[in-house]
């Protein structure tokens, strides 16, 4: 039953609960439903990959299912897929790693949870950077605390800069933790080695947290993403991690953490309470995605995400749509719309602009609000996580949009 607005029950429910939407899955429902209509879609809305989970996840999920009652496991995940995710940081980033320090998660979503419960109390500041994944913010303000954004632009390369932070803690007396992303969500660039190196830096002569997220790992251009934990000078540092993006596995909703020894019983208190485990079923499926098995797939997998990549970029350009952050990983374009027309009319408001896409041609992309209240007005993310035939057909009805667009101007 829906509340009309001032009824006395939905006055009386939490400010908690008074968290923005997350406007791109309000983009995905809106192309869902156009979808039942009969009428075309083309998602680049969203970071799903169109690709399955690698045959070898699926075959141990299908061995699972006949041979494991898939009861409830160990709070912090079973031993053997900590133990691999030890060895895959062996050998992926050369760092040895405890597996007592690994907590399995459902999803990176559950492990942002845990890390601000068990670090941080209500009212404490989480410094992160605008543009950024909007549930950052909404989970810190659902969590009474206070989100401090560092606004991020070309001259940066889109990432936050060690200068950058002490100014903003300057301005708002302190703050507690520092959010990181590299690749980021929406903008597709990535810190580097010089930059991280100082950040961690910092961190560690303030004594503040440092939590990373490196959920695009593996879905990078011209080198690989750095860990945290490489840079690390004090033990306040936190990864958080998912199976969603690299390895094709969002809905079946596992990630994991690498915390500090001192927070290990923390956490797993927590996670006993809010979660009692991440699904078992998937906790089996993913000790297969770490094995070399996968890699092969994977690996092609991130061979169609270039392919789709080159493929949007073009028309975007040829669009005129030239104010595109560097894509250095992850499956995203965060495009200006500004360059439409030389100026910010009114006219090119993100929000209006993708509404009108969609309603017109069938294309579902993302609005830049959705990322930085303040200025993503002007800016569009658009993933090319789809099957290629997709993303082509997508980019021709784009272009075809921006042209007519155009046209009724002149």
């Amino acid at each position: 039953m829906n509340l009309p607005k001032g009824s006395a029950i939905a006055e009386s429910l939490s400010r908690r609960g008074s968290v923005a939407s997350f406007i791109a899955m309000d983009m995905m429902r809106r192309a869902n439903q156009r979808a039942q209509q009969g009428l075309p879609v083309f998602h680049l809305e969203v970071g799903q990959p169109s690709t399955a989970a690698p045959a070898c996840v699926l075959q141990a999920a299908q061995q699972a299912l006949a041979g494991d009652k898939l009861g409830y496991t160990d709070a912090l995940g079973l031993d053997g897929l900590r133990a691999d995710l030890a060895d895959f940081y062996r050998r992926i980033y050369g760092l040895e790693i405890d597996p007592a320090r690994f907590v399995v998660t459902t999803g990176s979503s559950a492990g942002f949870v845990l890390a601000f419960l068990a670090t941080l109390d209500a009212g404490q500041k989480v410094a992160l950077a605008a543009p950024g994944y909007p549930a950052y913010a909404n989970i810190i303000k659902a969590l009474d605390l206070q989100p401090v954004w560092i606004e991020t632009g070309p001259e940066t390369d889109w990432q936050i800069t060690a200068s950058a932070v002490q100014q903003a803690a300057a301005q708002h007396n302190g703050i507690d933790a520092l959010l990181l992303a590299s690749p980021a969500n929406p903008t597709g660039t990535m810190i580097t080695k010089e930059n991280f190196a100082a950040l961690a830096t910092l961190c560690a002569s303030e004594d503040w947290w440092l939590i990373s997220d490196e959920i695009y790992h593996g879905l990078t251009e011209s080198r690989q993403a750095d860990c945290a934990l490489g840079f690390a000078h004090n033990e306040k540092t936190i990864i958080i991690n998912s199976f969603s993006k690299y390895f094709s596995m969002t809905g079946w909703r596992i990630g994991w953490m690498i915390i500090p020894d001192a927070m290990i019983r923390t956490v797993e208190r927590l996670q006993q309470n809010l979660f009692i485990s991440a699904p078992t079923l998937s906790q089996h499926a993913a000790r297969a995605a770490l094995s070399t098995a996968a890699e092969g797939e994977l690996l092609a997998h991130l061979e169609r995400y270039r392919g789709n990549r080159e493929v949007l970029l073009a028309g975007l350009n040829s669009a005129g749509l030239t104010g595109t952050a560097p894509p250095d990983g992850a499956f995203y374009l965060y495009t200006d719309l500004r360059r439409l027309t030389g100026n910010g009319d009114a006219q090119m408001d993100s929000s209006v602009f993708c509404r009108q896409l969609l309603d017109e041609s069938g294309v579902t992309v993302t609005p830049g609000v959705d990322f930085d209240t303040r200025r993503g007005h002007h800016f569009v993310r658009l993933s090319y996580a789809g099957k290629r035939a997709e993303i082509e057909q997508a980019t021709d009805h784009l272009t075809a949009f921006i042209a007519a667009k155009h046209q009724r101007k002149s």
